[in-house]
């Protein structure tokens, strides 16, 4: 959160301390007088939604427009492993020289040498899709689901829980906001509104979860 709040104007709490007690860290942090987008979206009126979706436009290109360290792949913000608690079989993953060596990591290191005609439906496509050349990761929320922004009338005032952020392949954030929770379907129909839409992405992703997670 420090990061982001000294590299953009994105609304974020405010740090003040984090320490270590008993082998589990803690933060302690500004609380944002807010509440959370998903409280009583459907009733808010359409121009109500549509400057909060603008801000939000905002935030993602804020993102996008910071550079990664030389010699990032895929990394948390400090270069490290990522976490995310969704990713199948273990929560942190690298970090990852490239983008290749992530999604690798994705399909369970699988090279899959196989015979196209006898592959499950979807595979080949998303095997190429992993192989093809993405370009340089980007910063990533990884989780802006409508729990995670923090409105106040017509303004976004925080964006919390960034725990999954991270220099991450340019899809992901798409993906992920798409994909993240069971219980905000309803913000599957916003998402193409403040992030730019990948259909052919969203669909090798979710092969991926079909195949090789549960997320």
């Amino acid at each position: 959160m420090q990061f982001v709040a000294n590299h953009t104007s994105i609304p974020v709490p405010r740090v003040y301390c984090a320490f270590t007690y008993r082998g589990r860290t803690y933060i302690v942090m500004e609380r944002i007088d807010g509440t959370p987008v998903a409280s009583r979206w459907a009733l808010r009126p359409k121009e109500s939604q549509e400057k909060i979706l603008i801000q939000l436009k905002d935030v993602a290109q804020q993102l996008r427009n910071v550079s990664p360290p030389d010699g990032i792949g895929v990394a948390n913000i400090k270069g490290g492993p990522i976490y995310d608690g969704r990713l199948p079989g273990q929560s942190f993953w690298g970090p990852f020289s490239t983008t290749d060596d992530f999604h690798k990591k994705l399909r369970n290191d699988m090279e899959f040498d196989f015979d196209p005609s006898n592959a499950p439906d979807g595979v080949v496509e998303f095997v190429n899709f992993h192989k093809q050349s993405f370009p340089k990761s980007v910063l990533t929320h990884g989780d802006l689901s409508s729990f995670n922004i923090l409105v106040k009338g017509d303004k976004v005032v925080g964006i919390i829980d960034w725990e999954t952020a991270g220099w991450l392949p340019p899809y992901w954030e798409y993906v992920c906001a798409w994909n993240v929770n069971p219980y905000n379907e309803f913000w599957q129909q916003e998402v193409d509104r403040f992030l730019t839409p990948l259909p052919h992405e969203l669909r090798m992703d979710c092969i991926r979860r079909r195949y090789f997670g549960d997320f």
